[in-house]
């Protein structure tokens, strides 16, 4: 009997607290949900990243009753399956935080400088590249953050008082006092903040109302030549859009840590766009953030299977 299904591979230290709590801990040969359904058996609690869990899956768990998300999206856990069986579902929203808020930065370093086209040129014996225009700080230019949920508010920071930066929100739902809290301009609208922003960061969720919310309409008001960030969904954007806002030159460079598809087929047209950079979904894939998510995932269940309510449930 397995106490815990581990889907995926997390960081060691949360299968020690596991095993140091006396529950056993078995791992998937493959994330593949067909193999999940298959290998799942008599498991009390699972834990799973972004593979999820789908109802076949969940279907074939006779003793599920705790499906731990590692990372704050639920959305490849079939929700429906899960209340049907009154599985309890939790997540992590807090663990990677300031690792995504990093990367986030990162990439708009990596934009702003060039920092790729530069590696490139070096290995390629250009050293002319030093000479090329289109190189650009970040002091005193404006960010524009879609979204102001607490990754959002530790970029927000980051880019004030380390960059030296003006930071706007556009977020329809977060509170006034959390706009003046954090020193930052809320904005009315979405045009308004493309218009305005000389660097834009996608950090909202993906539901219905937010897919392919970056599309030709806002691209088309966007301030010509910005730099286009996202860490936070892949469906925010309509990848098409963005292909050409970026062959006219409306988008001056992208950045993509997260994609419709991940991983993208081979012949995804993201993989094709010029002067952007990709990256695999490793904004909250740090040393840290994977040893706290990863030990909070086991301290949930192991609350769950102690008949404790665990931190974070969603369902």
């Amino acid at each position: 009997m397995a106490d815990c299904f581990v889907v995926q591979p997390i960081h060691p230290a949360g299968v020690d607290l596991l095993r140091a709590a006396g529950h056993d801990v078995r791992f998937a040969s493959s994330p593949d949900m067909a193999v999940v359904a298959r290998e799942i058996g008599d498991a009390r609690a699972v834990i799973t990243r972004d593979a999820g869990m789908d109802a076949r899956a969940i279907g074939a768990a006779r003793d599920l009753g705790h499906i731990a998300s590692h990372g704050v999206g639920v959305n490849r856990v079939d929700l429906i399956a899960a209340r049907a069986r009154q599985i309890m579902v939790t997540n992590t929203p807090q663990t990677n935080v300031r690792s995504v808020a990093e990367h986030t930065i990162g990439l708009m370093f990596a934009l702003a400088r060039r920092t790729l086209d530069a590696d490139a040129a070096v290995r390629a014996g250009d050293w002319g590249f030093r000479y090329q225009p289109g190189l650009h700080e970040l002091h005193g230019k404006t960010l524009g953050l879609v979204g102001f949920g607490t990754i959002a508010r530790a970029v927000a920071s980051m880019a004030r008082h380390g960059l030296g930066m003006t930071v706007l929100a556009w977020s329809p739902r977060t509170p006034e006092a959390v706009f003046e809290a954090d020193g930052v301009a809320r904005v009315p609208d979405l045009p308004d903040l493309l218009q305005r922003s000389d660097v834009v960061s996608l950090h909202r969720p993906l539901r219905a109302d937010t897919i392919t919310m970056i599309d030709d309409a806002a691209l088309r008001v966007l301030r010509p030549g910005a730099l286009l960030i996202n860490t936070g969904r892949g469906g925010l954007i309509d990848v098409s859009a963005l292909g050409r806002a970026l062959a006219d030159g409306r988008v001056g460079a992208a950045a993509l840590d997260v994609f419709t598809t991940e991983p993208p087929a081979p012949d995804d047209p993201v993989l094709s766009l010029p002067r952007t950079i990709l990256t695999p979904h490793i904004g909250g894939t740090t040393e840290e953030a994977m040893r706290a998510t990863s030990c909070l995932c086991a301290r949930q269940v192991i609350d769950r299977l102690a008949g404790r309510t665990p931190d974070h449930v969603v369902a």
